[in-house]
């Protein structure tokens, strides 16, 4: 429940921001109503802006990190070889599942390769399940991680 919320209120809320000046419109004057006052901060209308601005320099596109699941499907040790080996593994997966991002990151003491970002445990099992079709991948298992979400 508190996932879906948080993710409505990711798209809904930079679409009202970029849309109009909240602010601005809630205390425009109309005819037959009443009238709004708004005293705050001017550096939080600064902020507003800025992170519009930032918004639309970088295409519309925000990443926050969340909580959530990825796919680990290699780790080695701090040698060159697993380096090399986790690359290989994320570009045979990039392969047959062109969708998937790959993360492959050195976490002393070992290099690991993992694919996804998952809400929930179930989808990242489902996902789970359609790697392990393919018989390529020996070690799979799901991992908490932090994850990308982009909006």
């Amino acid at each position: 429940m508190k996932a879906k919320l948080f993710l409505l209120l990711l798209f809904v809320l930079p679409l009202t921001l970029s849309a109009q000046d909240i602010v601005k419109s809630l205390q425009e004057i109309k005819v037959g109503e009443g009238v709004i006052t708004i005293h705050q901060d001017p550096r939080i209308t600064l902020r507003l802006r800025n992170s519009m601005l930032d918004s639309l320099a970088l295409g519309s596109q925000r990443v926050i990190k969340h909580p959530g699941y990825r796919i680990q499907i290699y780790a080695g040790n701090n040698s060159r070889r697993a380096k090399n080996e986790a690359l290989e593994q994320a570009s045979l997966l990039n392969a047959k599942f062109p969708t998937l991002v790959t993360y492959t990151h050195f976490m002393p003491p070992r290099w690991t390769c993992r694919v996804g970002d998952f809400l929930s445990f179930e989808e990242a099992d489902a996902m789970l399940r359609e790697i392990k079709k393919t018989s390529d991948f020996k070690e799979l298992s799901i991992v908490r991680d932090k994850i990308n979400i982009t909006y």
